[in-house]
């Protein structure tokens, strides 16, 4: 590896190299910035679920059967605080709605032409609420779907207005995620501002350099921009782009340009006391570090491809534009950031200059303490550091998971009120009732389809069930299906999983012969938890396989692969563990989204192997000419002062996701944030020199330089 990226960087590092470097990715940023995108082709209403899932089978073989009736539902709600609703009022609001002819809507059911007892299914029983189902038509974008809601709620609430203790609002699947569309839009610009502030006061606070904040930053703008556009051209291309994905790729960008950004600088450093060429002191620094980082970089890229592998779709989302962004990463770490150091040379380190043949000065003080008392103490640093993270651990057994997405937005979010308006209301089922569809060989008779109806309302979980639709031949009946209770909860996922189970016993004990497909929310939750729970295993599995090989080559030693893997894997548990109690503690988040687990392995797993990297690179460079111990002291206090910089700032970074008003980017990001902070002073700083104290031992050599 060294061979190949010794004479990249040696070139960069000379002044034409410097400035064909820069030139070319300006160029190449300025030429992609002409392209096409990326907000035209996020999507909120991503399929999670791969196409074999059952409940994904269900709707295709629903559609296929009754098509044009697979469309996205909507519930229109009406609700006065202090009384009841007046059905001529609701309809008046509908009339409006209706004359707009809003495109996109493909029906609204008129309650005025329905007979009384009908409508009584859509009132309330203390009669302040009324509900209207909607369909949107089939195929919209997350965009379209924003549009409709705030054009239809425009009008519905400039006509409720004018009328006393009326309130109107749109729920169900077509509201959710319609502002959905709109969160992730107001949040991204919140979130990249936060970001870059955070950085920018920490870098400035750590360092005390202006140039030093500046540089990373710019470029990591630079890259940004270069990542986005290709990432809009592979969305050009075909790639249905996910909203969390996007948001949470700009922080994994930011987070490693930054972290390699100060690996290469802390290096420049050294090298400027010690030759007074700016460019002979960069290119010393990237003999140095250029493998490492670039090392780093790969495995990272390495572990994003891995969720090819995924059925998850979220997932498999992840892996091209996280490996897009992290070969762009790693391209710039040896190219784009050297040269930008190199261009601004001693500058960069203002007020506080590095002179040529002057003393370096007493680094990292406080990691110099702490690498003696461990050498001296191993025993006890690593025994106490090893309790805190068994015990932390420990909690990940008391996680509660929660499956509803409409509780994870911002309480005062209109499809939120108009949620809970009809939870508390109606039946909770009625929020997102499931299509059970009995498609049989034979034509199934009136008798049947009733007795099939009859049996399922047998179950006290389930609050109704209507009669959708047959087909012409008679030989495939569908069902609405409402729950007694939540259909987003883990009662209803388990209840749909048992029901799913077992309707063929159902059916076959009515004498009927067919095949039960279940389609809808819950039933896709059901595939959500399953496919999750699979993915949860093959991610951690193919993940800590394809890095132990990687560090195996890199350290060309497999001892030493175990104890860094093995410390990166203990410090992710215990920080799973420590943050959902935190979260819990602090913020009220009492159950966390299944996908939380999955993001934060990816992430601290991936990035924690840098600054392991980063550590025993240095005490395998020590090493040829010192004892264990010596080599060992050194590495801590010379990588401790820019690897525990790199960690609170990717600490920040991550912490920036906070800002979002989306549970689970928030619990991720806090997650991550607690994680990197332990991985950064606690396992880097203590266990893993503590294992290497333990179970490295000197060769006659090198016992022999001490």
């Amino acid at each position: 590896m060294k061979r190949l990226l010794t004479p990249i960087t040696d070139w960069v590092s000379t002044k034409r190299g410097m400035w064909l470097t820069i030139f070319f990715w300006v160029v190449l940023m300025a030429g992609l910035s002409a392209g096409p995108k990326l907000d035209d082709y996020k999507v909120s209403n991503f399929q999670s679920l791969p196409d074999e899932a059952a409940s994904i089978i269900a709707e295709d073989k629903i559609e296929e059967l009754f098509p044009n009736e697979q469309g996205t539902p909507g519930i229109l709600v009406f609700h006065n605080d202090s009384g009841e609703v007046k059905l001529d009022e609701v309809n008046e609001i509908l009339k409006g709605i209706k004359a707009e002819n809003i495109k996109g809507i493909d029906r609204i059911v008129d309650i005025s032409m329905l007979p009384p007892q009908a409508v009584e299914g859509f009132i309330s029983k203390d009669g302040s609420t009324v509900i209207v189902p909607m369909e949107l038509e089939k195929g919209l974008g997350g965009k379209a779907y924003s549009e409709i809601n705030d054009k239809a709620s425009q009008i519905g609430n400039e006509i409720a207005d004018t009328f006393e203790h009326m309130e109107f609002y749109i729920t169900g699947p077509a509201g959710i995620a319609g502002d959905a569309t709109k969160l992730f839009e107001q949040a991204d610009v919140v979130l990249l501002m936060a970001t870059i502030l955070i950085v920018l006061v920490l870098l400035i606070v750590i360092y005390r350099s202006p140039l030093l904040a500046f540089i990373p930053l710019l470029a990591t703008a630079i890259v940004y921009q270069v990542v986005n556009q290709s990432v809009a051209l592979m969305g050009a291309a075909g790639l249905e782009i996910n909203n969390s994905t996007t948001s949470i790729m700009s922080i994994l960008l930011f987070a490693a340009v930054i972290d390699y950004s100060l690996f290469v600088f802390s290096r420049y450093r050294e090298g400027l006391y010690q030759v007074e060429s700016k460019y002979d002191a960069m290119k010393s620094a990237m003999r140095a570090t250029g493998e490492p980082v670039f090392f780093a970089g790969g495995t990272v890229m390495a572990a994003m491809l891995i969720l090819f592998l995924a059925d998850f779709r979220d997932y498999q989302n992840f892996a091209p534009v996280f490996g897009l962004a992290m070969f762009f990463i790693m391209v710039a770490s040896i190219t784009l950031v050297p040269a930008l150091f190199t261009l601004f040379g001693r500058k960069s380190f203002w007020p506080k200059v590095p002179k040529y043949g002057g003393k370096i000065g007493v680094k990292h003080a406080f990691w110099g303490s702490i690498a003696r008392f461990v050498v001296k103490k191993p025993w006890l640093s690593g025994g106490l550091t090893g309790i805190f993270l068994v015990v932390t651990a420990i909690n990940v057994m008391t996680i509660d998971f929660e499956f509803d997405t409409v509780k994870k937005f911002p309480e005062d979010l209109p499809s939120r009120v108009g949620y809970e308006i009809v939870e508390s209301q109606f039946d909770k089922g009625e929020l997102a009732p499931s299509a059970l569809l009995i498609e049989s060989g034979d034509l199934l008779t009136k008798e049947e389809t009733a007795e099939i109806k009859a049996e399922l309302e047998t179950f006290d979980e389930i609050a109704s069930v209507r009669t959708g639709g047959q087909t012409e031949d008679g030989k495939a009946v569908k069902y609405s299906v409402a729950l007694s209770i939540n259909p987003y909860s883990k009662e209803a996922i388990d209840f749909m999983e048992e029901l799913r189970e077992s309707t063929p016993d159902m059916l076959r004990d009515l004498s009927i012969k067919g095949e039960a497909y279940y389609g809808g929310v819950t039933p896709k939750l059901v595939d959500e938890r399953s496919v999750n729970n699979k993915d949860i295993v093959t991610i951690v599995v193919l993940e800590t396989v394809l890095i132990l090989g990687l560090l195996a080559a890199m350290t060309r030693t497999i001892r030493m692969p175990l104890y860094m893997m093995g410390t990166i894997l203990l410090s992710y548990v215990s920080a799973l563990g420590l943050g959902s109690f935190l979260v819990d503690v602090l913020f009220g988040f009492d159950a966390i989204s299944t996908r939380v687990p999955v993001y934060a392995f990816i992430f601290l797993v991936a990035l924690g192997v840098d600054y392991n990297i980063i550590l025993v690179s240095r005490f395998m460079e020590e090493r040829k000419e010192h004892g264990v111990k010596k080599a060992l002291e050194i590495a801590m206090t010379n990588t401790g002062g820019v690897i525990s910089s790199a960690g609170i700032i990717l600490a920040a970074t991550f912490a920036a996701l906070t800002t979002m008003p989306i549970a689970d980017l928030f619990v991720f990001g806090f997650i991550v944030a607690v994680g990197i902070l332990m991985d950064t002073f606690l396992v880097r700083g203590v266990l893993l020199p503590t294992l290497i104290m333990a179970f490295e031992k000197d060769d006659q050599t090198s016992h022999n330089s001490q």
